[in-house]
C-alpha cells in the first residue's frame, strides 16, 4: 500500500490520536487503511511536496532519441522476435462526464439554442458522431420524434438530456470506454474498448497469438464492461487470428486519501463523517504491480483511432517495444557481469552507456572506487524499466519529459506535470516553456529484473511527487490528496527513456467535439 508514514514520528501520532473516533477507527479498518497512513496525509498537508529541481528540459540529443530508419527497422525486427509475456494495460476507469462538460452548462443555463463556438460546433456536427443513430432511436423513444425535428422545433436541450440523461443514452454517467466513439469499416459503432482489443491484436499478441488485455474500472461499472466483451470478444478473436485474455480490476479503497479543511483539519460532512477521496491514477501502481508479464504497454482509453488511421500508431508501438527489449537486454548483460569482480575498464564501459543511452548522470562517479562504483551502476542498471513516446509540441495539453535530480543526487530522465513545477521559480518555468516536447502516455515497460523475477514496483515510488489541489464539496472548499502520478512520481525510480514518436499516435478525446475531428472520422 502506498503511503505517507516517512513523513511523520511518535510525537506527531500522539498530536493526531484524539482526532479520530472510535467510528473513524472503524472506517478506517472498513477500508483497509491504518490510521498511520491517515496521520502521514495530514502531515503531507500541512508540510507540502518539496520543490522538484530540474537540471534541464529534455530534447533530441539531450534525452529525448530519435531514431533513424535503419534503427527503426532494426527495433521492429527486434520486437517480432520477443518470445516473452506481453500485456497491454489500459486505465478505464474514469467517467466521461468531463466529456461533456459544455452541454451539462447548455441545460442548467436554460438556453434556448447554440450560443457559444462549442455549442454551434457540436450541433452542426451532430450526425458525424458515432453515437448519432443511438442518440436519434432516444430521442424518437423519449420525444417521440427524431434529433432533426427537434432542431427544427429548436428543442435542443431536449437532445442533450437525451444524450447525457440515465432516460436516455446516460453518457453523462458512463466511462469513456463504453461510449461510441468511431464507426468502423462497416459502419458499426465501436466503443474505445474495441479499439483497444483491435490494437493489442496488432502489437501486443505473443508468438502464440495470445493477446492479454487488462483494464482498470470502476465498481459500478465493471458488469457493463463484462458484458460489452462478452458481446464484441468471439467477433475479434476471429478478425484478427488471436486468443483474448482480459482481465480487469478496480481502484483499491486503500488507496483513497482523506480530505481536509483548508486549515489542514479532517473534513467531515454533516453527520461527523471523514471524506476518503480517490487519489488519482497514481493509485494504479498498485494494480500495475499485481500484473504477471514480462512486457507492458500502458494507454489511456481515450487516445485511439478507428481502424484505417492506426498504422502510425501500431508502427511505432512495435519500435519502441523493441527499443525497450534492446535496452533490457543489455542491461541483464551488464548486471550478469557485475555479478563477479569488473575490471575499471568494464566498468567505465558500463557507466558511458548509462550516462550516454541512458541519460542518468551522478557528479560524484567520478571519485568513485570499483567498489563503489560497481555498487552505484548495480543499483541502477536493477530497476522496472520503461520507454515513453514524446511527441513534439503542438499546443495539446500534457506533461513534459525533463531531466531531474532523484533523491540520491543523480539527475536522470522523468515525466513532469506543470503542478509539479514551482511557478515561483523563473529557471523552472523557464525551462518548462522551452520543451520541445510533451507525454501522450504513451509507455511499454519491463518489469521484471534480470534473473526473471518480478520488481516490487512500489519499491519506485517517489513520495515527494504528489500533488495538492483545492476541490469544492457541498460549497466548502476542501484540499485533496493525489498520490505520485502512474506515469510521474509512482515510476520516478525506474529507468526512463524517451523516444521521439510522431504526433499521429496521440489522438485523446478531451470533450465531446474532439470526436468531430478527422483524426475519429
Amino acid at each position: 500500500m502506498l503511503t505517507f508514514d516517512k513523513l511523520y514520528t511518535s510525537r506527531n501520532r500522539n498530536l493526531h490520536r484524539n482526532m479520530f473516533t472510535p467510528q473513524d477507527l472503524r472506517l478506517f479498518e472498513k477500508r483497509n487503511v491504518t490510521a498511520e497512513t491517515v496521520h502521514g496525509q495530514i502531515e503531507r498537508f500541512k508540510t507540502g511536496f518539496p520543490e522538484l529541481q530540474i537540471a534541464d528540459a529534455a530534447r533530441p540529443g539531450k534525452g529525448i532519441k530519435v531514431l533513424t530508419p535503419k534503427e527503426e527497422l532494426h527495433y521492429l525486427r527486434q520486437w517480432k522476435t520477443f518470445n516473452g509475456t506481453i500485456e497491454k494495460f489500459v486505465p478505464a476507469s474514469g467517467a466521461a462526464s468531463r466529456m461533456f462538460k459544455n452541454l451539462f452548462a447548455f441545460v442548467s443555463n436554460g438556453k434556448q439554442a447554440p450560443e457559444t463556438e462549442f455549442e454551434t460546433t457540436f450541433f452542426d456536427g451532430i450526425h458525424q458522431f458515432a453515437f448519432y443513430p443511438s442518440l436519434n432511436e432516444a430521442c424518437q423513444r423519449l420525444h417521440a420524434c427524431g434529433v432533426d425535428e427537434l432542431v427544427r422545433k429548436s428543442r435542443y436541450a431536449d437532445i442533450i438530456t437525451a444524450l447525457l440523461g440515465k432516460d436516455g443514452l446516460d453518457y453523462g454517467a458512463l466511462p469513456k470506454g463504453l461510449l461510441k466513439f468511431h464507426r468502423g469499416p462497416s459502419g458499426k459503432p465501436h466503443t474505445p474498448v474495441e479499439e483497444h482489443l483491435e490494437e493489442g491484436a496488432q502489437y501486443a499478441a505473443d508468438l502464440q497469438r495470445q493477446a492479454n488485455l487488462h483494464f482498470t474500472v470502476s465498481p459500478e461499472h465493471r458488469r457493463e464492461f463484462e458484458r460489452l466483451l462478452d458481446q464484441v470478444v468471439p467477433h475479434y478473436e476471429q478478425v484478427w487470428g488471436v486468443n483474448y485474455r482480459i482481465t480487469m480490476s478496480e481502484q483499491k479503497p486503500a488507496t483513497d486519501t482523506i480530505a481536509v479543511n483548508t486549515d489542514d483539519t479532517p473534513y467531515r460532512d454533516q453527520n461527523g463523517q471523514l471524506l476518503f477521496r480517490p487519489a488519482g491514477h497514481g493509485a494504479l501502481i498498485e494494480n500495475l504491480n499485481e500484473q504477471e508479464a514480462d512486457v507492458i504497454f500502458i494507454k489511456n482509453i481515450d487516445n485511439v483511432v478507428p481502424a484505417h488511421l492506426r498504422n502510425d500508431t501500431t508502427h511505432y508501438k512495435k519500435i519502441i517495444a523493441g527499443y525497450l527489449t534492446a535496452v533490457q537486454q543489455q542491461v541483464s548483460s551488464y548486471l550478469q557481469e557485475l555479478e563477479h569482480t569488473c575490471e575499471r575498464s568494464r566498468l567505465q564501459v558500463m557507466l558511458s552507456y548509462l550516462e550516454n543511452e541512458l541519460c542518468t548522470r551522478h557528479e560524484e562517479t567520478a571519485q568513485m572506487n570499483d567498489e563503489e562504483l560497481a555498487a552505484y551502476l548495480r543499483k541502477k542498471f536493477n530497476r522496472p524499466l520503461r520507454v515513453c513516446g514524446m511527441v513534439r509540441n503542438e499546443g495539446e495539453p500534457g506533461g513534459g519529459p525533463y531531466l531531474a535530480q532523484n533523491p540520491d543526487g543523480s539527475f536522470s530522465p522523468q515525466i513532469l506535470e506543470a503542478a509539479q513545477i514551482n511557478e515561483n521559480d523563473s529557471r523552472a518555468v523557464s525551462l518548462m516553456k522551452s520543451g520541445t516536447h510533451f507525454n501522450p502516455v504513451d509507455l511499454v515497460c519491463y518489469i521484471k529484473d534480470y534473473r526473471g523475477n518480478k520488481f516490487d514496483l512500489k519499491k519506485f515510488v517517489d513520495p515527494n511527487t504528489g500533488l495538492i489541489s483545492l476541490k469544492s464539496v457541498n460549497g466548502t472548499e476542501i484540499k485533496a490528496l493525489e498520490l505520485p502520478g502512474l506515469w510521474n512520481g509512482a515510476m520516478s525510480d525506474w529507468i526512463t527513456l524517451f523516444v521521439e514518436v510522431p504526433i499521429s499516435t496521440f489522438n485523446p478525446v478531451k470533450t465531446v467535439n474532439d470526436l468531430l475531428r478527422p483524426q475519429h472520422q
